[in-house]
């Protein structure tokens, strides 16, 4: 190996880096539990007890004006703290036959239905008539039959979470779910909706995994199957822990079935929970799959450059064996990082990577550092770490800086347009979609919520910007309409160089 020395880069204390980790499409904390057997069933059957306050800080609210006009029914009711604190607005001489008319509840194991129906005990409703009203039954396979109900079913519930990745990999027992008219779906949390869509129900209340409104090809079959028959009436977000053996970030959502099927857009009013709360309106768009936050999507489609710069991601170890030479150059290893510095060697290669390197001064930073300072973006690697270049020497993870190499090579002042550019346009998306159009690292009880950038969000947004092509009257011209953050100023400029490079294209 032509490696010459190896030091160490420490990060200047205003500058926080991250350890590489990796970041999974759908991942599960699903915590420690005292006994190996209680955790093993939790994670078999993806259950995550709902507390009662939940209930009653954002649900009941909701509901309480129609407790006597339905049949309240929980699928899957773990402990019933989603349907058994109604009783406590209902008068005690009343309470079982209300009970009798009004509360229906279903688990698949056992010991949640005798825990639900000790619980109804507590209300005043005897065992002999819970145990009726709450039945041993896996609905996900076995629909109960509601033809008989004095009263519309209106369906509360906090449905299983298991992703189809984690039961591939660990367990047997639920494969069958996801066969026949289900092959597609990713999460039994989508078999339960789509079941209460096929059986007809008119309302509903889900707690669901925040993918189901961000989530890309995870929730886009569902959504594509379940929003045009159903409206969203409202939501609450959670951008905080509210389960305590999963950190699976969750929302409520209030469904309401519409009278005809619509393919139109889904608006509705959500509040977003964190350590203070806000109000925010969701526009879903059935060109985007009913996804929210979908307008940095919107963006880089409708502006992505007829002949785009191409790019690529990551310097390898392999790349530098393989040109070799008599050029020094000092490298950043992402794969050596320890108590909190990022280790760099020197290497001696050829000239053709010697100048790579140099036309090449940009990396993206995928993660954010977790404060409004080093958040996700795209920077110059000498001001940044003092190098010449990031080089990946073992495996390549995508929360580590990571090199961008662009064809054609660009000078210097149009990587920093480039650069400007790309960093205005992702504040802009991060501030108008509360930045939901990436991937949540870790939700905290702070103000400042870590986010990911995709690789894959990073090139189309790069694309949208041939600065390749531009004129250097177009350069000046953009250069001050980026100082002064003019978003659609820049958007005038893009579409009518797009428009003349088709034209062009068109001619040839």
């Amino acid at each position: 190996m032509n490696k010459m020395s190896e030091q160490i880069y420490k990060p200047p204390k205003e500058k926080i880096m991250i350890k590489p980790a990796r970041i999974g499409g759908y991942v599960r904390d699903l915590g420690t539990a005292t006994h190996i057997s209680i955790e093993k069933k939790r994670r078999e059957f993806g259950a995550y007890l709902t507390s009662i306050d939940i209930f009653k800080k954002f649900i009941f609210p909701e509901i309480k004006d129609v407790l006597y006009k339905n049949a309240w029914v929980d699928l899957f009711c773990g402990e019933g703290n989603l349907i058994l604190p109604i009783l406590e607005a209902i008068p005690q001489n009343k309470r079982i036959d209300f009970f009798k008319e009004h509360i229906f509840l279903f688990d698949i194991q056992k010991e949640m239905v005798e825990k639900s129906s000790e619980n109804a005990q507590n209300y005043g409703i005897p065992y002999e008539v819970a145990r009726k009203n709450i039945q041993l039954r896996d609905t996900l396979q076995d629909y109960p039959n509601f033809r008989s109900l004095k009263f519309p079913p209106y369906h509360i519930t906090n449905p299983p979470y298991l992703y189809l990745g984690y039961i591939v990999k660990n367990s047997k027992r639920n494969l069958n779910y996801f066969s026949g008219p289900n092959e597609g779906y990713q999460d039994l949390y989508q078999i339960a909706l789509i079941n209460d869509l096929r059986h007809g129900l008119e309302k509903s209340i889900y707690i669901i995994p925040t993918n189901f409104l961000f989530g890309f090809s995870v929730s886009n079959k569902i959504r594509k199957d379940f929003l045009p028959f159903y409206n969203i009436k409202k939501a609450i977000i959670f951008e905080r822990k509210i389960f305590e053996f999963t950190g699976t970030n969750v929302c409520i959502c209030f469904f309401e079935k519409k009278l005809q099927p619509s393919q139109r857009p889904i608006i509705f009013k959500a509040l977003k929970v964190n350590s203070k709360t806000m109000e925010k309106e969701y526009n879903l768009s059935p060109k985007n799959f009913y996804r929210a936050g979908g307008e940095f999507d919107e963006y880089v489609s409708y502006f992505k450059s007829p002949t785009p710069l191409r790019i690529k991601f990551y310097l390898t170890l392999d790349e530098i064996e393989k040109n070799k030479g008599q050029k020094i150059v000092k490298l950043l290893d992402v794969n050596n990082f320890s108590n909190g510095c990022f280790k760099f060697n020197t290497y001696l290669v050829n000239e053709k990577l010697y100048s790579k390197l140099n036309n090449n001064p940009l990396f993206v930073r995928t993660l954010d550092t977790g404060g409004w300072e080093g958040r996700a973006g795209i920077y110059n690697v000498k001001e940044t770490f003092g190098v010449n270049g990031i080089v990946v020497t073992k495996e390549k993870y995508r929360t580590h800086p990571i090199q961008i190499f662009i064809t054609p090579e660009l000078p210097g002042e149009d990587l920093v347009l480039l650069k400007d550019y790309f960093n205005l346009m992702l504040e802009y998306f991060r501030n108008i979609t509360d930045s939901e159009f990436l991937t949540t690292f870790k939700y905290s009880n702070s103000d400042y919520i870590r986010k990911y950038l995709g690789l894959s969000q990073t090139k189309k947004l790069l694309e949208t910007f041939p600065v390749h092509l531009m004129a250097k009257e177009q350069k000046k011209i953009l250069k001050i309409l980026i100082e002064q953050k003019n978003i659609e100023g820049i958007k005038d400029i893009l579409l009518s160089l797009n428009k003349k490079v088709e034209n062009q294209i068109t001619l040839f």
